[in-house]
């Protein structure tokens, strides 16, 4: 079997994802795709097309959702569009937030993915990085309570865990973006490819080894903690204490399924849009 036939050989023909920035794709910007973000569900979608002609994927993730939001504000419009694979991540700006409980969090998840099981749907659960900046350091036991927690959900519901706390390719700086809170180019084609995997579906995409980055002085690093501080964490700071999220009057980018492509683009050829190649080395 070549790896195109093994690509096309999977049971899916419509998928939805759903979540907050990290589904949206914050991180990895491509003014042609819709919101303006491409993101490895848009990469793992581009990859169950191939050879797929009917395939059609959604995405309503919206950028600093609660688990709670999501489950309001995305279940139900996912249930009407009847989909066949549906990935979910929520929880890690609850987690975030002072009093975050990773065990009241997983008894939500636990009915959101029950619904979506009874509806048929192969649901993709993410649990949350072993890594990363100083902000999510900060709840590494928290992660992982939520983690164990979430494979407890899969068990019960037949669901499918993306390790992204044994992803230990995420340990390099280059994987995450300025922000140090949402992944790269590079990080979002990591994820994508270790998702594909999970689904036991043969795919195109090639491991990328990073340059290690030069070793920088202390003086250096500090400069930068506080370019970071002043830049990223102090205005997400404000918004907390102001009770406002970085997703007020967004709303999803692809809230229909329809070619991962877009019009003009065939999705039976096995080849990717133009540009995808320089879009995985930006």
């Amino acid at each position: 079997m070549s790896q195109m036939e093994a690509i096309e050989n999977h049971p899916w023909n419509r998928y939805v994802a759903l979540g907050d920035s990290f589904t949206e794709g914050i991180g990895d910007p491509e003014p042609s795709r819709p919101g303006g973000y491409r993101g490895w569900a848009d990469r793992v979608a581009e990859e169950l097309s191939k050879g797929h002609e009917d395939f059609a994927y959604a995405n309503l993730a919206v950028r600093g959702r609660l688990l709670q939001q999501i489950a309001d504000q995305q279940l139900a419009a996912c249930l009407e569009l009847r989909p066949d694979l549906v990935t979910i991540s929520a929880g890690g700006n609850d987690l975030i937030r002072p009093g975050g409980d990773p065990d009241a969090l997983a008894e939500k998840l636990d009915s959101v993915v029950q619904i979506l099981s009874l509806n048929g749907a192969t649901v993709v659960l993410f649990n949350g990085p072993d890594t990363g900046s100083s902000v999510l350091s900060r709840i590494r036991s928290k992660v992982a309570i939520y983690n164990e927690n979430l494979r407890t959900v899969a068990a019960r519901h037949d669901a499918i865990i993306a390790d992204m706390w044994s992803l230990r390719q995420l340990g390099d700086p280059q994987m995450w973006d300025a922000d140090r809170l949402h992944f790269s180019p590079l990080g979002h084609h990591t994820i994508a490819a270790m998702v594909l995997d999970s689904l036991n579906v043969q795919h195109t995409l090639e491991p990328l080894a990073p340059k290690p980055l030069p070793p920088s002085s202390w003086r250096e690093a500090r400069s930068n903690d506080l370019v970071w501080a002043r830049e990223y964490f102090v205005p997400w700071v404000v918004r907390r204490l102001r009770h406002q999220s970085s997703g007020d009057g967004i709303t999803a980018k692809r809230p229909t399924p329809g070619p991962v492509f877009g019009p003009g683009v065939p999705l039976g050829s096995g080849e990717g849009p133009k540009g995808t190649d320089e879009a995985v080395r930006r």
